[in-house]
């Protein structure tokens, strides 16, 4: 076997090696949703259940309104994704390729709330918060994150790499600045919107401290909260924690499916466009 054969199997081998760690997690909380709280606890451990159930899917739709919890996590992170993805785009633009008074000034001063510990802002976003009304609503659940340094940056990051001689020919065709960003940005960045969505959603989806926050009513909690709610005095009903947390990961992997093959789709055509 020679060398070059020798470094691409032992390759193949960490990656595999890498990925079964990574999945073995995930593999034993869908296992364990499927066992009894005392087939979870019986010695000598068993990664298989012997008698799998459904009793814990049915349990944590029946014991508490899941379904709600589910679809305001839903909604608290939809409308999340969609304001970032619009601040991103429409800030991103204007620190890239427009000229205005304190332009470098105010993109440094965005840059440098990056440094500030987000538990440090819950207490003045709280304050404003509840001033406003808008506690156990879904204003205070979405618009305190509604646009975040991260997603400005990164997407002015991209818009850089856009040549510039596409928005001259724009110019001279008579588009205007809209028309430039719409029908020239946009479309270019979608692998950059792709991956901001990703990440927004996911954030927020699995968002536990904000929503504890300024939550306090049942039919307002989200996903996580509601997952918190499976802990009694004797202990966390594990096999009924799992199911919830297969059924709260699910929406996720289905935003990022088909935000990859969206991804891989748009660098090909943006390849293609040269």
């Amino acid at each position: 076997m020679s060398k070059m054969k020798i470094v691409t199997l032992l390759k193949h081998v960490t990656l595999i090696f890498g990925a079964v760690i990574m999945l073995f997690p995930f593999f034993w909380a869908f296992s364990t949703s499927f066992k009894s709280l005392k087939e979870v606890f019986r010695n000598p451990f068993s990664l298989f259940p012997s008698h799998p159930t459904f009793d814990n899917y049915v349990a944590i739709f029946s014991k508490i309104p899941f379904a709600r919890y589910m679809l305001n996590s839903f909604i608290v992170a939809s409308a999340t994704t969609l304001f970032q993805i619009i601040t991103a785009v429409l800030g991103a633009y204007a620190f890239s390729r427009m000229n205005f008074k304190g332009k470098k000034l105010t993109f440094y001063s965005i840059l440098a709330t990056m440094m500030i510990p987000s538990q440090l802002l819950m207490i003045p976003q709280y304050l404003i918060v509840a001033k406003l009304g808008w506690i156990n609503t879904y204003e205070g659940l979405i618009l305190p994150y509604a646009s975040t340094a991260v997603s400005v940056f990164f997407m002015r990051q991209f818009f850089l790499t856009i040549p510039k001689d596409l928005e001259d020919a724009a110019i001279i065709d008579g588009c205007n600045q809209i028309q430039i960003l719409t029908k020239i940005f946009i479309p270019l960045s979608k692998p950059a919107i792709s991956t901001i969505a990703v990440f927004s959603f996911m954030w927020s989806w699995n968002g536990y401290f904000w929503p504890l926050l300024v939550v306090n009513v049942p039919n307002m909690r989200t996903v996580q909260l509601g997952l918190a709610m499976f802990r009694t005095q004797g202990g966390i009903q594990w096999g009924q924690f799992m199911a919830g947390t297969i059924v709260a990961t699910l929406p996720i992997l289905i935003v990022y499916f088909f935000a990859q093959k969206h991804f891989i789709k748009s660098i090909t055509l943006t390849g293609l466009k040269g």
